[in-house]
């Protein structure tokens, strides 16, 4: 593979949004792709790109594990510096990868460089320990952020969501029955793992364009 980035949607797309990949999934997963594909088709040039050590996994034989979040903090800043979008940049992921944009984007909001912060999927916690909260740095987060979220994630539901204390610059979409990849099932919500990608597509172009104007 060895490209720093996949691109999808119009080059001359109005907004570009830069997404990471999870912990345990490269940037051309099943669900990113699917991710990027939704979003470019709501009209934004999307760009994915892995952090070193999954890159690494394509190369080595050794699988190496995911890192702390926050030592990929300057990995991902030098993504947004090789990408040098022109016009407006959200940046996000996908769990972890959403996480560590979270941790860079007041930084890069303050500097001028992006508009916005887009998580699918935040890891509010860890699966069966709702006592572990990722969330120190979001009470003050200063970046316009949308997080879209499937109201079963074990990583976050939406029980328990709304006793956090977070930042009021944080959105939250919902997403009926969607898992941590935001997939439903379809027995349950009546609703299709695209059809809810659909949603969180038209969702994010709106609020984009209230940041982009």
């Amino acid at each position: 593979m060895g490209e720093r980035f996949l691109f999808d949607g119009p080059d001359d797309g109005a907004v570009t949004i830069l997404l990471a990949h999870g912990a345990g999934a490269p940037m051309d997963s099943a669900s990113m792709t699917a991710t990027a594909k939704a979003l470019a088709k709501a009209g934004f040039r999307l760009a994915r790109f892995e952090f070193g050590y999954m890159a690494a996994r394509r190369t080595s034989e050794g699988r190496k594990p995911p890192p702390r979040a926050e030592t990929l903090n300057p990995e991902y800043k030098a993504a947004v510096a090789e990408l040098a979008a022109d016009g407006p940049l959200i940046i996000g992921g996908k769990s972890m990868g959403g996480r560590v944009a979270s941790m860079v984007a007041d930084d890069l909001y303050s500097a001028g460089k992006i508009i916005g912060l887009l998580c699918l999927g935040y890891p509010f916690h860890p699966p069966g320990k709702p006592e572990q909260l990722r969330t120190k740095h979001l009470p003050g987060l200063t970046t316009p952020a949308l997080i879209c979220q499937g109201t079963r994630d074990e990583f976050g539901t939406k029980q328990e969501v709304p006793g956090y204390t977070l930042s009021d610059k944080i959105e939250i979409l919902w997403l009926d029955d969607g898992d941590h990849d935001l997939k439903p099932r379809k027995s349950v919500s009546g609703f299709s793992a695209a059809d809810h990608l659909t949603t969180m597509a038209e969702a994010v172009a709106t609020w984009a364009g209230r940041l982009a104007r």
